[in-house]
């Protein structure tokens, strides 16, 4: 599985091309499927879009099937939030000084839990084979409501900023990390996940295997 976003490759930390201080969203998606055939030439078996520019889904999947990769599975982002639980892998990469403003025109707002489902539903429609809702964990009832809704794969990613909580918490005796870990992991699984994405992945395969 392999990421698809230009936001590691752009001076400006943004997830598509800019005009002044507009994102070229037809501009950027053409470049996203030559990106995600890049990918899947290499190897890849399944794309995760991330960048939240609208009908990239459809124009990857056309893209891919075209050149004969109609069995390259796509895992969409459909409902990636503007989180301040990114701060702590932004702060790791350096992006954080790099970005100029914010991703709030694009990624959704997190009062907002209708835009998920209509954009799910679009994703669903342009060929997506799994749904991501990222951040996970305060995101629950999002994870819940698409489960309910559709009858696709649905993933949670438990990013940065919720590792580090848990993380940090058990470091100042604040409570038991694998408690909390697994405790948190069930709480994504209750609410409606197939998968989760953590970067408690193999510490809890550690543990599940005992």
């Amino acid at each position: 599985c392999t990421d698809v976003a230009l936001d590691p490759y752009t001076s400006h930390g943004h997830d598509g091309v800019m005009e002044g201080e507009t994102i070229l969203n037809d501009e950027t998606v053409e470049i996203l499927v030559n990106q995600s055939l890049n990918q899947v030439r290499a190897g890849c078996d399944v794309i995760a879009p991330s960048d939240m520019m609208d009908g990239r889904v459809g124009a990857i999947r056309g893209g891919l099937d075209a050149q004969g990769f109609e069995n390259t599975i796509i895992m969409a982002y459909s409902a990636k939030y503007a989180s301040a639980f990114y701060g702590p892998f932004r702060d790791a990469i350096g992006s954080e000084g790099r970005l100029k403003g914010d991703k709030r025109t694009y990624q959704m707002d997190y009062a907002n839990i209708n835009e998920a489902l209509r954009e799910a539903a679009q994703d669903i429609r342009e060929g997506a084979d799994i749904l991501m809702v990222k951040p996970g964990m305060p995101y629950l009832d999002v994870v819940r409501a698409l489960s309910e809704n559709f009858n696709t794969p649905l993933t949670a990613y438990q990013v940065s900023g919720e590792y580090a909580m848990i993380a940090l918490g058990a470091e100042a005796g604040m409570w038991n990390r694998h408690g909390a870990m697994m405790e948190s992991l069930t709480g994504f699984k209750r609410a409606g996940c197939d998968a989760i994405l953590t970067y408690f992945a193999l510490e809890a395969a550690r543990l599940l295997n005992r």
